[in-house]
């Protein structure tokens, strides 16, 4: 009878030799063209391609050199992630260790900062060149749990021969992502791997439901440091006339006086302190302030909106919109969310509706609701540039979209209907 495969990752749990063989089957006849007995996953098959097209050699195991001791601890000691080192912790080690696993933690580029569990599959690990400082880019290693969820955002489970690298199929590899919760940025992945008989498919609800916990905690101690910068606000705003908010080094809006609140301003990627055009005031008198900045909002008459928009979506993450125009220019990262919105709006220059756009992200024209809160938040920071019913770029902005060499690897984490359609097309917006 013939395998799904569901199939396979299930009857690895019974019989994980046969489901080691019937992978190891799939990946030969994926790399060499031939009819497969198994379809690969679409995570996987989907990755593969990317392994394909970047010249991943699947048979030798090629490194780039361990990070120094020293510039190991100094990403330590950066990472938002050593906050949440404790939960973590918790969350997986005790029951990694007892079925032979370890915790290995990453940053977002895929280098790996923290490695705990059974001292025993550590030492199998550093066989694997799974060391602190080792660098585990899907487009270095091929296909697995910390670089895979570095492209596509969301958690991932690497069994066996669905690693591309050969060296690595006697593994299996579990990888969640972890996100900043204040601006949706990936800080990295937490991973759990082991020898292959240690597979089972629960590891990945397991490992994806710790890696929410420590967002939950990242979510907790920002709110606290918000608390602590309206403190020291809060004096401040009162000597101040006029139109005027405190906000953390992300935007997120401590105390305001002179004006209604808004949860959060969307920050040029450098601010420094001076005269400064922030989307949606205007003309700005920016100062720092410990913990953030204090924001003054001028009254003098605001110049003409920017009318040229880049929208850069050349890698496979961090997606940046440009803007520039008489009022200066300012570049703010993108969430995955909305590096897709935006590619579809500079798509469709005539507008698309609420219902549109949902069916172009989630297939489904109903989910409304959730379009058009996640247009809101754009608006806020491309205000003035955005118009609505239906959505679409203003008439006299000049937008251009700089796409990957490669459509197939056009925002690669997207499983939005009107994405996919689009690395196929023969011409995207800005070729």
């Amino acid at each position: 009878m013939a395998l799904s495969p569901t199939d396979v990752t299930q009857l690895a749990v019974m019989d994980t030799a046969r489901a080691a063989r019937v992978l190891s089957d799939v990946r030969s006849a994926a790399l060499s063209g031939q009819r497969a007995p198994v379809a690969p996953r679409p995570v996987i098959e989907q990755s593969w391609g990317r392994m394909l097209r970047g010249g991943v050699d699947p048979d030798h195991d090629f490194r780039t050199g361990l990070l120094p001791q020293e510039e190991v601890r100094r990403r330590r000691e950066a990472s938002e992630l050593r906050h949440v080192l404790p939960v973590l912790r918790e969350g997986l080690l005790s029951v990694a260790d007892t079925a032979h696993h370890i915790m290995v933690i990453a940053d977002a580029d895929g280098r790996v900062l923290w490695r705990e569990g059974s001292s025993a599959v550590l030492r199998k690990a550093d066989g694997t060149g799974f060391e602190l400082g080792a660098d585990w880019r899907e487009s270095v290693v091929g296909t697995n749990g910390i670089g895979t969820p570095v492209v596509t955002r969301r958690p991932v489970q690497v069994f066996a021969s669905e690693h591309f690298v050969r060296s690595q199929t006697s593994w299996t590899c579990t990888g969640a992502p972890i996100t900043d919760p204040r601006d949706g940025r990936l800080l990295g992945v937490v991973d759990v791997s082991g020898p292959l008989e240690t597979m089972h498919p629960a590891t990945l609800a397991w490992v994806d439901s710790v890696a929410k916990l420590a967002e939950s905690k990242l979510r907790e101690l920002h709110l606290g440091s918000l608390e602590r910068l309206r403190s020291v606000a809060a004096p401040v705003l009162a000597r101040v006339g006029g139109r005027a908010l405190a906000v953390d080094r992300d935007g997120w809006t401590a105390a305001v006086t002179g004006m209604p609140y808004t949860s959060r301003t969307f920050l040029p990627k450098s601010l420094s302190a001076g005269r400064r055009w922030l989307p949606p005031f205007g003309l700005c008198t920016v100062e720092p302030l410990a913990g953030g900045w204090l924001i003054r909002v001028s009254d003098e008459p605001v110049p003409r909106t920017a009318t040229r928009v880049v929208l850069d979506l050349t890698r496979p993450r961090r997606w940046t919109v440009t803007v520039s125009g008489s009022a200066g220019s300012w570049s703010h990262e993108l969430s995955p969310r909305h590096a897709e919105l935006l590619y579809l709006l500079a798509l469709h220059r005539d507008g698309r509706s609420a219902a549109g756009l949902a069916e172009d992200v989630f297939g489904d024209p109903a989910r409304t609701v959730t379009v058009r809160a996640e247009m809101s938040r754009v608006r806020r920071y491309l205000s003035g540039l955005l118009e609505h019913r239906p959505y679409r770029f203003a008439e006299g902005a000049d937008v251009e979209v700089l796409l990957p060499a490669d459509p197939r690897d056009l925002l690669p984490h997207s499983t939005a209907p009107a994405v996919i359609s689009g690395r196929t097309a023969d011409e995207m917006p800005g070729m």
